[in-house]
């Protein structure tokens, strides 16, 4: 196996800015909408910066169930700021790129979120690849990352705002 091309997008009732903070603040060690499947932790200067670096684990029965724990580390590769993060999988069980886009939609109080996953296996997770389908497990968290996402984000909005809307798809 060579590795992964994941897209996996959701469509959150909050403007780019609200979900690019949230973005952000996660890959600070915030734990608020990816959990209980993946955590982050800053290694080295900081996620929007090109150098940045993030550990990355991935929980693969939830934080508390136990299971085998996937980690690698992703390095900020370039930054626009509110539209976009792109990064590599520098050490660990990925190497490989991966990218977060943010694109409004309508008249702009909509986000599309989509993250493009470009990792391949590394080490002990290239056997277990051949088993199991990485890349479904990936879309199946990612897409429910992002739904948590507008949860989250329709909670910070004021009362009488609209409901996030999700959606996730893999191609």
């Amino acid at each position: 196996m060579n590795g992964y091309d994941l897209v996996d997008e959701a469509v959150v009732d909050a403007p780019c800015d609200a979900v690019w903070e949230a973005l952000l603040a996660e890959f600070r060690g915030a734990a608020r909408w990816w959990v209980p499947s993946n955590t982050f932790a800053p290694a080295s200067g900081s996620p929007d910066r090109v150098g940045g670096e993030v550990r990355v684990t991935v929980h693969t029965k939830g934080v508390e169930g136990g299971g085998p724990k996937l980690r690698f580390t992703a390095r900020t590769t370039g930054v626009e700021p509110g539209r976009r993060l792109d990064v590599e999988y520098v050490d660990g069980v990925f190497r490989g790129p991966s990218s977060f886009r943010l694109d409004p939609v309508g008249d702009g109080s909509r986000t599309r979120i989509g993250m493009r996953f470009q990792g391949r296996p590394h080490g002990w997770l290239k056997a277990l690849a051949k088993v199991t389908d990485v890349g479904l497990e990936h879309s199946k968290v990612t897409s429910a990352a992002f739904v948590a996402l507008g949860d989250l984000l329709a909670q910070d909005r004021p009362a009488g705002s609209a409901a996030a809307a999700g959606a996730g798809g893999r191609s």
